[in-house]
Protein backbone atom coordinates (compact mmCIF):
# COMPACT_ATOMS: atom_id res chain seq x y z
CA UNK A 1 0.00 0.00 0.00
CA UNK A 2 1.52 3.31 -1.08
CA UNK A 3 -0.54 5.50 1.22
CA UNK A 4 -2.39 7.16 -1.66
CA UNK A 5 -5.10 4.53 -2.04
CA UNK A 6 -8.62 5.38 -0.96
CA UNK A 7 -10.20 2.93 1.46
CA UNK A 8 -13.81 2.89 2.54
CA UNK A 9 -15.95 1.64 5.36
CA UNK A 10 -19.73 1.46 5.30
CA UNK A 11 -21.92 0.74 8.30
CA UNK A 12 -25.49 -0.11 7.35
CA UNK A 13 -27.59 -0.07 10.49
CA UNK A 14 -31.30 -0.42 11.10
CA UNK A 15 -32.05 3.29 10.82
CA UNK A 16 -29.04 5.03 9.24
CA UNK A 17 -26.30 4.28 6.75
CA UNK A 18 -22.79 5.61 7.30
CA UNK A 19 -19.90 5.72 4.84
CA UNK A 20 -16.36 6.90 5.54
CA UNK A 21 -13.35 7.40 3.27
CA UNK A 22 -9.73 7.20 4.43
CA UNK A 23 -6.38 7.79 2.79
CA UNK A 24 -3.06 7.18 4.49
CA UNK A 25 -4.74 6.75 7.87
CA UNK A 26 -6.61 10.04 7.65
CA UNK A 27 -10.38 10.49 7.37
CA UNK A 28 -11.09 12.64 4.33
CA UNK A 29 -14.88 12.37 4.10
CA UNK A 30 -17.90 10.70 5.65
CA UNK A 31 -21.67 10.74 5.52
CA UNK A 32 -24.69 9.75 7.61
CA UNK A 33 -28.02 9.22 5.86
CA UNK A 34 -31.41 7.66 6.67
CA UNK A 35 -31.62 4.06 5.49
CA UNK A 36 -33.34 3.38 2.18
CA UNK A 37 -35.55 0.31 1.78
CA UNK A 38 -32.64 -1.77 0.43
CA UNK A 39 -29.13 -1.81 1.96
CA UNK A 40 -27.43 -1.63 -1.43
CA UNK A 41 -29.27 1.62 -2.19
CA UNK A 42 -28.28 3.03 1.21
CA UNK A 43 -24.62 2.23 0.54
CA UNK A 44 -24.66 3.82 -2.90
CA UNK A 45 -26.20 7.03 -1.54
CA UNK A 46 -23.94 7.16 1.52
CA UNK A 47 -20.80 6.58 -0.55
CA UNK A 48 -21.75 9.24 -3.06
CA UNK A 49 -22.25 11.74 -0.26
CA UNK A 50 -18.97 10.76 1.44
CA UNK A 51 -17.00 11.12 -1.80
CA UNK A 52 -18.63 14.47 -2.45
CA UNK A 53 -17.47 15.56 1.00
CA UNK A 54 -13.97 14.37 0.15
CA UNK A 55 -14.07 16.06 -3.27
CA UNK A 56 -12.92 12.90 -5.02
CA UNK A 57 -14.38 10.52 -7.64
CA UNK A 58 -15.90 7.31 -6.33
CA UNK A 59 -14.08 5.17 -8.90
CA UNK A 60 -10.81 5.83 -7.05
CA UNK A 61 -11.92 3.60 -4.16
CA UNK A 62 -9.42 0.75 -3.78
CA UNK A 63 -10.99 -1.41 -1.10
CA UNK A 64 -14.14 -1.29 1.05
CA UNK A 65 -15.30 -3.16 4.13
CA UNK A 66 -18.97 -3.35 5.09
CA UNK A 67 -20.40 -3.75 8.57
CA UNK A 68 -23.77 -3.43 10.31
CA UNK A 69 -27.09 -5.22 9.83
CA UNK A 70 -27.03 -4.94 6.06
CA UNK A 71 -23.38 -5.87 5.51
CA UNK A 72 -23.97 -9.24 3.84
CA UNK A 73 -26.07 -7.64 1.09
CA UNK A 74 -23.45 -5.13 -0.01
CA UNK A 75 -22.03 -6.46 -3.27
CA UNK A 76 -19.93 -3.32 -3.68
CA UNK A 77 -17.92 -4.26 -0.58
CA UNK A 78 -14.79 -6.40 -0.84
CA UNK A 79 -15.61 -8.09 2.48
CA UNK A 80 -17.85 -7.72 5.51
CA UNK A 81 -16.88 -7.69 9.18
CA UNK A 82 -19.03 -7.78 12.33
CA UNK A 83 -20.05 -4.45 13.81
CA UNK A 84 -18.62 -5.44 17.20
CA UNK A 85 -15.13 -5.75 15.71
CA UNK A 86 -15.48 -2.57 13.65
CA UNK A 87 -16.75 -0.44 16.52
CA UNK A 88 -13.93 -1.66 18.77
CA UNK A 89 -11.29 -0.89 16.14
CA UNK A 90 -12.77 2.55 15.45
CA UNK A 91 -12.94 3.47 19.14
CA UNK A 92 -9.43 2.17 19.86
CA UNK A 93 -8.06 4.11 16.89
CA UNK A 94 -9.46 7.34 18.31
CA UNK A 95 -8.52 6.56 21.91
CA UNK A 96 -6.12 3.66 22.62
CA UNK A 97 -6.99 3.97 26.32
CA UNK A 98 -10.62 2.98 25.68
CA UNK A 99 -11.47 -0.30 27.44
CA UNK A 100 -15.29 -0.30 27.40
CA UNK A 101 -17.32 0.88 24.42
CA UNK A 102 -21.08 1.25 24.75
CA UNK A 103 -22.64 1.26 21.30
CA UNK A 104 -26.26 2.40 21.24
CA UNK A 105 -27.74 1.61 17.86
CA UNK A 106 -31.15 1.99 16.34
CA UNK A 107 -32.38 -1.47 17.35
CA UNK A 108 -29.80 -2.86 19.77
CA UNK A 109 -27.12 -1.85 22.22
CA UNK A 110 -23.75 -3.50 22.78
CA UNK A 111 -21.15 -3.35 25.53
CA UNK A 112 -17.73 -4.14 24.09
CA UNK A 113 -14.66 -4.82 26.22
CA UNK A 114 -11.35 -3.96 24.54
CA UNK A 115 -7.89 -5.03 25.69
CA UNK A 116 -4.72 -2.85 25.56
CA UNK A 117 -3.96 -4.21 22.08
CA UNK A 118 -7.33 -3.12 20.72
CA UNK A 119 -8.84 -6.62 20.58
CA UNK A 120 -12.37 -7.50 21.64
CA UNK A 121 -12.18 -9.75 24.70
CA UNK A 122 -15.83 -9.79 25.75
CA UNK A 123 -19.18 -8.25 24.90
CA UNK A 124 -22.80 -8.18 25.98
CA UNK A 125 -25.69 -7.34 23.70
CA UNK A 126 -29.35 -6.42 23.97
CA UNK A 127 -31.05 -7.18 20.67
CA UNK A 128 -34.32 -8.68 21.93
CA UNK A 129 -36.01 -5.49 23.10
CA UNK A 130 -36.18 -1.93 21.76
CA UNK A 131 -35.64 -0.40 25.22
CA UNK A 132 -32.24 1.28 25.34
CA UNK A 133 -32.02 1.88 21.60
CA UNK A 134 -32.54 4.72 19.16
CA UNK A 135 -35.97 3.36 18.24
CA UNK A 136 -37.03 3.70 21.88
CA UNK A 137 -35.99 7.35 22.01
CA UNK A 138 -37.79 8.01 18.72
CA UNK A 139 -40.97 6.51 20.16
CA UNK A 140 -40.70 8.59 23.34
CA UNK A 141 -40.12 11.79 21.37
CA UNK A 142 -43.17 11.04 19.23
CA UNK A 143 -45.37 10.51 22.30
CA UNK A 144 -44.15 13.77 23.87
CA UNK A 145 -44.54 15.57 20.52
CA UNK A 146 -40.99 16.93 20.58
CA UNK A 147 -37.93 16.50 18.38
CA UNK A 148 -35.55 13.67 19.23
CA UNK A 149 -32.80 16.16 20.08
CA UNK A 150 -35.11 17.88 22.59
CA UNK A 151 -34.98 14.90 24.95
CA UNK A 152 -31.36 15.73 25.70
CA UNK A 153 -31.95 19.46 26.09
CA UNK A 154 -35.03 19.09 28.29
CA UNK A 155 -33.51 16.43 30.52
CA UNK A 156 -30.45 18.43 31.55
CA UNK A 157 -32.75 21.14 32.91
CA UNK A 158 -34.78 18.77 35.07
CA UNK A 159 -34.86 19.10 38.85
CA UNK A 160 -37.03 16.04 39.57
CA UNK A 161 -36.66 13.17 37.06
CA UNK A 162 -39.75 11.03 36.60
CA UNK A 163 -39.71 7.36 37.58
CA UNK A 164 -40.03 5.24 34.43
CA UNK A 165 -40.24 1.73 35.82
CA UNK A 166 -41.12 -0.47 32.85
CA UNK A 167 -38.36 -2.34 31.03
CA UNK A 168 -40.63 -2.78 28.00
CA UNK A 169 -40.74 0.04 25.48
CA UNK A 170 -44.46 -0.45 24.85
CA UNK A 171 -45.32 -0.20 28.55
CA UNK A 172 -42.82 2.64 29.04
CA UNK A 173 -44.67 4.55 26.33
CA UNK A 174 -47.90 4.08 28.28
CA UNK A 175 -46.17 5.37 31.42
CA UNK A 176 -45.04 8.49 29.60
CA UNK A 177 -48.54 9.12 28.26
CA UNK A 178 -49.90 8.82 31.81
CA UNK A 179 -47.29 11.25 33.16
CA UNK A 180 -48.14 13.74 30.43
CA UNK A 181 -51.84 13.47 31.22
CA UNK A 182 -51.05 14.06 34.88
CA UNK A 183 -49.36 17.32 33.94
CA UNK A 184 -45.80 16.39 34.84
CA UNK A 185 -43.12 18.77 33.56
CA UNK A 186 -41.83 17.50 30.22
CA UNK A 187 -38.27 18.18 31.37
CA UNK A 188 -38.71 15.72 34.22
CA UNK A 189 -40.21 13.12 31.90
CA UNK A 190 -37.28 13.48 29.50
CA UNK A 191 -34.86 13.12 32.40
CA UNK A 192 -36.73 10.05 33.64
CA UNK A 193 -36.41 8.43 30.21
CA UNK A 194 -32.65 9.02 30.18
CA UNK A 195 -32.32 7.74 33.75
CA UNK A 196 -34.21 4.55 32.90
CA UNK A 197 -32.13 3.83 29.81
CA UNK A 198 -28.88 4.66 31.60
CA UNK A 199 -29.80 2.16 34.32
CA UNK A 200 -30.45 -0.51 31.69
CA UNK A 201 -27.14 0.20 29.93
CA UNK A 202 -25.22 0.21 33.21
CA UNK A 203 -26.68 -3.17 34.14
CA UNK A 204 -25.60 -4.58 30.78
CA UNK A 205 -22.14 -3.03 31.16
CA UNK A 206 -21.60 -4.72 34.50
CA UNK A 207 -21.89 -8.09 32.76
CA UNK A 208 -18.53 -7.48 31.09
CA UNK A 209 -17.04 -5.41 33.92
CA UNK A 210 -16.98 -1.63 34.13
CA UNK A 211 -13.55 -0.01 33.79
CA UNK A 212 -12.44 3.59 34.03
CA UNK A 213 -11.98 4.19 30.31
CA UNK A 214 -15.56 4.15 28.96
CA UNK A 215 -16.72 5.64 25.67
CA UNK A 216 -20.06 5.65 23.83
CA UNK A 217 -20.79 5.32 20.12
CA UNK A 218 -23.98 5.50 18.06
CA UNK A 219 -26.42 8.32 17.50
CA UNK A 220 -27.67 8.23 21.10
CA UNK A 221 -24.19 9.25 22.26
CA UNK A 222 -25.21 12.76 21.17
CA UNK A 223 -27.81 12.80 23.95
CA UNK A 224 -25.95 14.78 26.64
CA UNK A 225 -28.61 14.03 29.22
CA UNK A 226 -28.22 10.28 28.65
CA UNK A 227 -24.43 10.52 28.98
CA UNK A 228 -24.73 12.42 32.26
CA UNK A 229 -27.17 9.82 33.60
CA UNK A 230 -24.89 7.01 32.45
CA UNK A 231 -21.91 8.57 34.22
CA UNK A 232 -23.88 8.66 37.45
CA UNK A 233 -25.00 5.04 37.11
CA UNK A 234 -21.53 3.73 36.23
CA UNK A 235 -19.60 5.99 38.58
CA UNK A 236 -17.07 6.83 35.85
CA UNK A 237 -16.53 9.65 33.38
CA UNK A 238 -17.58 8.81 29.82
CA UNK A 239 -14.85 9.86 27.39
CA UNK A 240 -15.56 11.64 24.11
CA UNK A 241 -13.98 9.98 21.10
CA UNK A 242 -13.19 13.10 19.10
CA UNK A 243 -15.44 12.59 16.09
CA UNK A 244 -19.10 11.98 15.30
CA UNK A 245 -20.05 8.92 17.42
CA UNK A 246 -22.36 7.65 14.68
CA UNK A 247 -19.49 6.86 12.31
CA UNK A 248 -17.27 4.85 14.68
CA UNK A 249 -18.29 1.56 13.05
CA UNK A 250 -17.66 2.90 9.54
CA UNK A 251 -14.29 4.21 10.74
CA UNK A 252 -13.33 0.77 12.04
CA UNK A 253 -14.39 -0.81 8.74
CA UNK A 254 -12.25 1.66 6.76
CA UNK A 255 -9.26 0.96 9.03
CA UNK A 256 -9.64 -2.75 8.33
CA UNK A 257 -9.74 -1.95 4.60
CA UNK A 258 -6.45 -0.05 4.91
CA UNK A 259 -4.90 -2.95 6.79
CA UNK A 260 -5.94 -5.39 4.07
CA UNK A 261 -4.25 -3.27 1.43
CA UNK A 262 -1.13 -2.86 3.57
CA UNK A 263 -0.92 -6.61 4.11
CA UNK A 264 -1.67 -7.37 0.49
CA UNK A 265 -4.39 -9.66 1.83
CA UNK A 266 -7.15 -8.82 -0.63
CA UNK A 267 -8.51 -9.62 -4.03
CA UNK A 268 -8.58 -6.98 -6.72
CA UNK A 269 -12.03 -5.94 -7.88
Amino acid sequence: MSGSELCGGCDIGSTTGKALIMRGGEVIGYSIIPCAVRPEVTVAQALEKAFNAAGLPMQDLSYMVATGYGRVRIDAADENVSEITCHAIGAFHLDPACRILIDIGGQDCKIIKINPKGKVVDFAMNDKCAAGTGRFFEAMARVMEIDLEDISEYSIHSSNPAQITSQCSVFAESEVITLLNEGMDIRDIAAGINEAIAARLASLARKVGVEEQVAVSGGCAKNKGLILSLERKLGVKVKRLGMDPQVIGALGAAIIAERRLAEGDHNSK
